[in-house]
């Protein structure tokens, strides 16, 4: 994890330490100690061997513990070492940009910036890791969209509705509609009601105990008005 000046971690030595970071119309600007030297870099390889004693290796990985990506950047110092050019945070960025970040920081403080330095072999062994930034946000941070074609009035209102169009189709199922353009319940009983049928023709012709009220009765449900009946309704007989 990088080391910090709270006290939470171990502070890096006086010869190492960025000097101050001051306020600037609201950014924080790091001066490094005279002497640092220009050349400090390490190998990609060294550089995934801190990662993996940092955060397991975990190059995107934010816990909420005020540390960010595979080195575990404090906010802090990924501003200070000019990480934001990639995005707001070190976890937002990619391995590369992190990396890249990470080169500058190991400029400016040395290795004793991280408390993985020791077994990850952190040094200045001055080692390109000849990584690439891309340009701007990673694409982890800002995902490419597909743009989509947009669609005319005209398709927008002739475009199907399938759900709609399922709901209609079921509603279809369970209703018959009347000479008058009326829909009323179609049932689900076994006599099929035929032109010019009546309750008290169906009854006894069907054999129902209890004659028309009785028919009448048991399909009360989708008759409304016994001597109103539709072609298409399916009535119970018992």
């Amino acid at each position: 994890m990088l080391l910090n000046s709270k006290g939470k971690h171990r502070r890096p030595s006086k010869a190492t330490r960025i000097v101050a970071l001051a306020g600037v119309t609201g950014a924080a600007v790091a001066v490094p100690l005279m002497g640092a030297t220009n050349a400090s870099a390490a190998s990609v390889a060294t550089w995934d061997a801190v990662a993996q004693c940092e955060s397991g290796g975990n190059w995107s990985i934010n816990t909420g513990n005020g540390y960010y990506g595979g080195l575990q950047f404090s906010q802090s110092s990924w501003a200070a070492a000019g990480g934001t050019q990639y995005a707001a945070r070190a976890d937002l960025a990619s391995k590369d940009q992190q990396i890249a970040t990470a080169e500058k920081l190991l400029d400016m403080q040395g290795p004793g910036a991280w408390a993985c330095a020791g077994a990850g072999g952190l040094t200045n062994d001055g080692v390109d890791p000849g990584v690439s930034t891309g340009s701007g946000q990673s694409q982890q941070a800002q995902p490419e969209r597909k743009a989509e074609r947009p669609t005319t009035r005209s398709e927008q209102r002739t475009a199907p509705k399938p759900q709609k169009q399922a709901e209609e189709k079921s509603e279809s199922k369970k209703t018959v509609t009347t000479p008058t353009g009326e829909k009323v319940q179609k049932g689900d009983g076994e006599y099929k009601v035929k032109t010019g049928d009546t309750l008290s023709k169906i009854a006894q012709k069907q054999g129902v105990k209890g004659g028309w009220s009785k028919l009448f009765e048991l399909n009360d449900d989708i008759v409304k008005d016994a001597n109103l009946i539709f072609p298409g309704q399916q009535l119970h007989l018992k």
